[in-house]
C-alpha cells in the first residue's frame, strides 16, 4: 500500500523486452537502501515487485496486463517516473491510501495556467468518472491529488496544482494528449457500489410487491 506522496522522480535506465513482459530498470539511488527483493514499489502509481537491486538500480518485471492497462508501455530510456516505496505501519499518510492497482488511463486534454495555479483537465470514461467527486481524492501517476472540478456530461475532471507538485512529479511534464495512470479512491468505490446495490434491491422489491398486488 502507498500514501500517494511521491518520494522522488527517477530515470529509466534500461528497458528489456522479453516478449511477454518487459524488464524495467530504474536509477533509484539512495532509495534502494534496505530495499528487499519482493518488495513493492509504486512506479507511476503502478505497484511493481522488486526482482533485483544493484548499486542504486532497482529491477522490475512488468507483465502484459500491466503494460496494457497503464502508461508504462509508453516509457523510453531517460524518461522520468514517479516513485514511492510502500509505507510502514506508523508512517504519516499525507495523501490517501493507494493500492497501486491502476484503474484506467486518462489523457490530458487541457492545461490552463493562472499565475502559480496550473489547472489540468483529463478525460475519463463514465464508468470510472462516477467514482470521482468534487474535492475528493484521485491518484494521478501515483500522486494523491484533490479534484478541483468535474463535468460528468462531458466526461472530464480537473485538478489544480501548485508549483511544488509540478516540480516533484511527472505531472509538471505532461503535454496535451499524454496519458496518466488513474486510481480512483477505493473507499469511494465501495460507497458508490453499496448505494447502487441497495437502490437496485429496493427497486426490485418494489416491483415484486407491485406484481404480487396485481396478481392477487
Amino acid at each position: 500500500m502507498f500514501t500517494g506522496i511521491v518520494q522522488d522522480l527517477v530515470s529509466v535506465q534500461e528497458i528489456v523486452d522479453e516478449g511477454d513482459l518487459i524488464r524495467l530498470v530504474l536509477d533509484m539511488g539512495a532509495m534502494t537502501e534496505a530495499l528487499q527483493l519482493g518488495a513493492s514499489v509504486a512506479v507511476n502509481g503502478t505497484c511493481l515487485t522488486v526482482t533485483r537491486v544493484d548499486q542504486g538500480r532497482a529491477y522490475f518485471d512488468v507483465i502484459t496486463e500491466s503494460l496494457r492497462t497503464t502508461n508504462l508501455d509508453g516509457l523510453s530510456i531517460g524518461d522520468l517516473v514517479n516513485v514511492e516505496r510502500s509505507y510502514h505501519v506508523g508512517d504519516e499518510i499525507g495523501g490517501h491510501i493507494i493500492s497501486g492497482h491502476v484503474t484506467s488511463t486518462a489523457p490530458l486534454t487541457n492545461r490552463t495556467v493562472k499565475g502559480h495555479d496550473h489547472v489540468l483537465r483529463f478525460e475519463l470514461e463514465p464508468r470510472w468518472l462516477k467514482y470521482v467527486f468534487h474535492k475528493g481524492f484521485i491518484g494521478l501517476d501515483g500522486a494523491s491529488i484533490t479534484v478541483s472540478s468535474l463535468h460528468r456530461a462531458e466526461n472530464w475532471f480537473e485538478v489544480s496544482l501548485i508549483p511544488e507538485t509540478l516540480s516533484r512529479t511527472t505531472l509538471g511534464q505532461l503535454e496535451v494528449g499524454d496519458l496518466v495512470n488513474i486510481e480512483v479512491d477505493g473507499q469511494t468505490v465501495t460507497t458508490v457500489e453499496t448505494v447502487e446495490r441497495v437502490l437496485a434491491e429496493r427497486d426490485l422489491a418494489s416491483e415484486t410487491q407491485e406484481l404480487a398486488v396485481r396478481g392477487s
